[in-house]
């Protein structure tokens, strides 16, 4: 599954760090779902989406 979580985060000026501690979850979870080696749980997707500002749809393609 693909993301556009690193594209929209710096977007953002927004750090690994900054969208994990918004999101409670560990700067490392960020770097491993950004690059394609984590897939979150739903919670944690419709999260980062909100934080994002955009939809889970538009947050993760399938491959």
């Amino acid at each position: 599954m693909e993301n556009r979580i690193k594209a929209l985060r710096e977007g953002l000026a927004l750090s690994q760090g900054e969208l994990a501690r918004t999101c409670g979850v560990s700067r490392q979870t960020i770097n491993a779902i950004e690059n394609n080696k984590y897939d979150p749980t739903l919670a944690l997707a419709f999260r980062l989406a909100q934080v994002l500002g955009t939809t889970v749809d538009q947050l993760f393609t399938p491959n």
